[in-house]
């Protein structure tokens, strides 16, 4: 991984605007979507933000772990939660579970969380 993950998460954040500017009515779809499925409800947002994280991880997908992860801490995860979300996915997933995590371990880090 020779990008920060925080460079690589900017620059998510940078293209999904993008996104929105050339695919409004889209892209408030999903926005609606979105804020309807992680409002609190049974489960919190932080628990559904940690779920994410964990398909995001099994499904290999870099820039919804990368959005997964930051929107789990923005809603209060903790890392001791992140790191029990992910050896989750390793239980799941093994090796290929390691392999994505490292991508979050290398974000925690880069953040000053580890």
């Amino acid at each position: 991984m020779s990008d920060t993950q925080l460079e690589l998460e900017k620059n998510r954040v940078k293209q999904r605007n993008r996104l929105t500017q050339v695919l409004p009515d889209v892209m408030q779809d999903v926005g609606s979507l979105t804020a309807e499925v992680y409002k609190d409800g049974f489960l919190s947002c932080r628990m559904k933000r940690l779920m994410a994280l964990a398909v995001a991880l099994g499904t290999g997908c870099q820039n919804c772990i990368l959005s997964q992860t930051m929107e789990a801490l923005d809603n209060g995860a903790t890392k001791e939660e992140i790191l029990e979300t992910i050896s989750v996915v390793v239980s799941i997933r093994g090796t290929t579970g390691v392999g994505e995590s490292l991508r979050v371990v290398q974000l925690l880090d880069e953040l000053g969380k580890l």
